[in-house]
């Protein structure tokens, strides 16, 4: 026998190994042979063939068969794991192989539920349109997901990243303006200096990390630059820059927040920018991550690459 015979015969093996792999694997979820054959198109004789010749080949018995049910011995159960995994593998190779010419199959994203709900969801059309083989399945959540763990295909990350094997690529930045809507602002004035906020209800975040302080920067007149950062006290706090913002729209109080959250407000006059020559411009970068390389599907490059291209930063009005 040729070379060229041997590995056709070889492959050909392969092939029904992994058929075989799968009958197993269908007679456990089943439990029968004939669920097994039901699931797979065939009949139960040929299911038991399969496990026949598993088992002749392993030497070993992988089923307990009885007239009322089956029960897996130790050596089952350890099969298959194993193919399970196997088959798992042959799954993603084929699918990324596949996915490397057109883009297709599911995409998870993941994005915080604000910058989510506002700047990515709209895109999702268009780029649905533009790729229908796509399934995108997005999560909006202000939970870290973790990537490389396979949690999610594409993240959406604001500010510094932690150090990790995933590829990053850059955004835009986001920077931060404080807010008040001309209702409020009629009834309790408007504040010229940062301590001038001291009298007034200064809405704020409730995250773990956030503090009491908003920075600001004043330039003497001797042209020297002064950072410094002012507690500030409100009724009511939030865990998204979405939710400040329409509390400041309903004349609560003032808010300072990502300018991503209300740039519309700003633009139609239901909110006002605040003490903005004191603004430091201190801007989030945003990230899209996701494990890079040459295995990465085309779904995931080609929307990294649409995120790029639509997305615009959202930085201080008056930057």
């Amino acid at each position: 026998m040729n070379a060229k015979m041997q590995a056709a015969l070889d492959t050909i093996a392969g092939a029904d190994r992994a058929r075989e792999m799968a009958v197993f694997a269908a007679v456990h979820d089943g439990g029968s042979f004939s669920a097994a054959g039901r699931a797979l198109g065939l009949s139960p004789s040929a299911v038991s063939r399969a496990i026949d010749r598993i088992e002749a080949r392993l030497g070993v018995r992988l089923l307990l068969r009885s007239t009322r049910a089956l029960a897996m011995t130790a050596e089952g159960q350890a099969y298959l794991l194993a193919a399970r995994r196997i088959l798992a593998d042959l799954d993603e190779a084929e699918q990324q192989i596949a996915d490397r010419g057109t883009p297709r199959g599911r995409l998870r994203i993941s994005a915080a539920l604000s910058h989510g709900r506002q700047c990515i969801v709209p895109l999702l059309g268009p780029f649905v349109r533009r790729y229908p083989d796509v399934l995108v399945d997005i999560a909006l959540t202000d939970t870290l997901v973790d990537v490389a763990a396979g949690e999610a295909d594409v993240a959406i990350r604001f500010g510094p990243l932690a150090d990790s094997t995933l590829t990053a690529r850059k955004l835009g930045a986001n920077g931060r303006v404080i807010v008040a809507s001309p209702d409020y602002l009629a009834r309790h004035g408007t504040p010229q200096e940062p301590e001038d906020l001291h009298a007034h209800n200064c809405l704020n975040f409730n995250f773990r990390r956030a503090e009491p302080v908003w920075p600001f920067r004043r330039t003497a007149p001797d042209g020297v630059v002064q950072d410094f950062a002012l507690e500030v006290k409100g009724t009511i706090l939030a865990n998204n820059g979405e939710t400040l913002g329409d509390l400041a729209q309903a004349g609560i109080g003032i808010a300072r927040v990502g300018t991503f959250s209300v740039v519309q407000p700003l633009a139609d006059g239901r909110l006002v920018p605040l003490l903005e020559r004191f603004n430091p411009r201190d801007e989030e970068q945003i990230h899209a991550v996701f494990v890079g390389g040459t295995a990465t599907p085309a779904r995931v490059r080609v929307f990294v690459d649409y995120l790029v291209e639509t997305l615009r930063p959202t930085r201080n009005p008056g930057a």
